[in-house]
């Protein structure tokens, strides 16, 4: 039996605001993250299956990232619902803008904790979430294995 790790890479733009935090971040502003998913299975051995040899197929973590992270966050704002900050949600909703609301401070720490459950709950029975690395600027990233949180 081989566990192999596969890794697809994504980006996308989303904006946040810290509510209470004593730095610029309190600001509204946002990043270009990249979001690297890695997943871990043993490749496919029936000969009959079209996707023999592959842990999973690259296109379909691509369709489930994409449902569940990129189309959702993508040149959106991201506020916590339980701050000030939702009658400014509320009036760039109105304006027709892209508003997440969470129940979590908009950290990185928090939205990678966020992302994994949502893609952990797409997988196939057989390929478990490995780890993520969500980059928010070019020097400052967050990571969450699967090994730290079982």
């Amino acid at each position: 039996m081989a566990l192999i790790r596969i890794t697809k890479q994504f980006s996308f733009e989303t904006g946040h605001a810290l509510f209470g935090y004593d730095g610029k971040c309190k600001n509204v502003h946002g990043h270009s993250y990249k979001l690297a998913v890695t997943v871990i299975g043993e490749p496919i051995k029936d000969v009959d299956d079209v996707k023999l040899g592959m842990v999973i197929d690259f296109g379909d973590l691509k369709k489930i990232v994409k449902q569940e992270i990129v189309d959702k966050f993508d040149h959106a704002t991201v506020f916590n619902r339980n701050t000030p900050h939702v009658e400014l949600a509320e009036e760039l909703q109105t304006r027709g803008h892209s508003v997440i609301l969470v129940d979590y401070q908009p950290t990185s720490e928090n939205m990678i904790q966020d992302f994994a459950e949502r893609i952990k709950s797409r997988l196939p029975r057989h390929i478990e979430l490995f780890s993520l690395k969500l980059q928010e600027t070019e020097t400052s990233y967050a990571e969450w294995h699967a090994s730290d949180n079982s």
